[in-house]
């Protein structure tokens, strides 16, 4: 099998290519086994000062970053009870945790598609780099599921109530939005993209605690200045700062403005369950730490693929059905149950928030 992940250090810095372009570097259990030993041995690695990290397309480096977990494996795990499933979100979220908790510096390029689990491998970055092709999203309630990967963490801190619209309608966002929303730190070119990882594999770096100026004083020069990108920050704090899910839909439906009809419109086509789950998960998220986060969506992933206070099965899960209508038979037209968001029950809610497992066997109960 090819290589999915590929790591070489050059110089002082480690450096990590997905290379997956086929599947948009959609990650497998494997892929996150790639990542996670690779960046544990360079935790340990004195020669090793600094962490760079990219995807490919079809054409070479750069172009894509990730698009997320790998769906596809999800629904046919899912179908034969397959435990990698399982393993695939415990390992993942231990490896969201230890990016955020690096301790050297970590930068992300991320130049293309970054969605989903490509969001989790990048958000905890010292440094995120976007450019004028970043096409940045959350879109998990499109496929019956909920911005995981610590979702709730970094968009609960978007300015205001950005983290409430981005979570609920997967809105895609530019370099320069994603700037404003807090998602990214860097604007680049990406023709200069090349240019900068040869320049950081020329560093040198004197001390680890020198480290982080000087990966920063290389991005220095290859950073440029977005341009601006006005958001519609007046009405998103309007409509999702409401204090429920009707009220939200209710308040876009008597707007008859084009952002307000666009954004219900949106709104409309994902699972109402999981719009409701995912409200909730935003807002409790907002007073948790990071650790606690990723615990909260584990419990919510479990609960998302054995429903079982739904009194469900795994094919009838939202999940499931979301990721059938997508990316299986492709005929866009999910099943949701409960199909409109007024036929949702807080009865339906509550129970995806609490743990299937006790304290001390938690998958991930190490995370602190």
């Amino acid at each position: 099998m090819q290589d999915w992940v590929l790591s070489e250090v050059v110089g002082q810095v480690g450096f990590i290519t997905l290379n997956r372009a086929n599947a948009l570097n959609a990650l497998s259990l494997s892929m996150v086994r790639d990542l996670s030993r690779t960046l544990l041995t360079w935790c340990d690695d004195a020669k090793v000062m600094a962490v760079a990290i990219r995807g490919s397309d079809k054409t070479g480096p750069f172009g894509g970053f990730c698009a997320g977990g790998d769906i596809r494996f999800f629904h046919a795990a899912a179908k034969v009870g397959n435990p990698e499933l399982e393993d695939f979100f415990t390992e993942e979220y231990a490896l969201n945790h230890l990016i955020h908790n690096y301790p050297k510096p970590y930068v992300a390029f991320m130049d293309g598609v970054v969605m989903g689990g490509g969001m989790g491998i990048s958000q905890g970055a010292s440094v995120r780099a976007v450019t004028e092709r970043t096409k940045m999203a959350m879109p998990e309630t499109h496929i019956g599921l909920f911005p995981d990967v610590g979702g709730g963490y970094f968009l609960s801190r978007c300015p205001g109530h950005l983290g409430e619209w981005l979570a609920l309608t997967g809105e895609v966002l530019d370099g320069p939005k994603a700037i404003a929303c807090g998602l990214a730190d860097r604007y680049m070119h990406s023709a200069s993209l090349n240019a900068c990882w040869i320049e950081l594999g020329a560093l040198e770096i004197q001390s680890p605690q020198s480290a982080t100026e000087t990966v920063a004083h290389c991005l220095d020069s290859f950073s440029a200045a977005p341009s601006i990108e006005e958001l519609p920050l007046e009405a998103i704090e309007q409509f999702f700062s409401k204090t429920s899910l009707l009220e939200i839909m209710a308040g876009l439906r008597q707007d008859a403005g084009d952002w307000a009809q666009h954004t219900i419109a949106t709104l409309q086509k994902h699972s109402p369950l999981m719009l409701h789950v995912t409200l909730e998960q935003i807002r409790r998220a907002r007073h948790m730490t990071l650790a606690e986060v990723l615990r909260m969506e584990r419990n919510l992933m479990r609960h998302c693929f054995y429903p079982v206070h739904l009194e469900r099965t795994v094919m009838n899960c939202e999940a499931v059905e979301g990721i059938r209508a997508l990316a299986v038979d492709k005929d866009h037209a999910p099943r949701w149950n409960p199909p409109r968001v007024e036929d949702v029950t807080q009865e339906m809610v509550s129970p995806f928030f609490k743990s299937p497992w006790p304290t001390h066997a938690h998958p991930i109960v190490h995370l602190v």
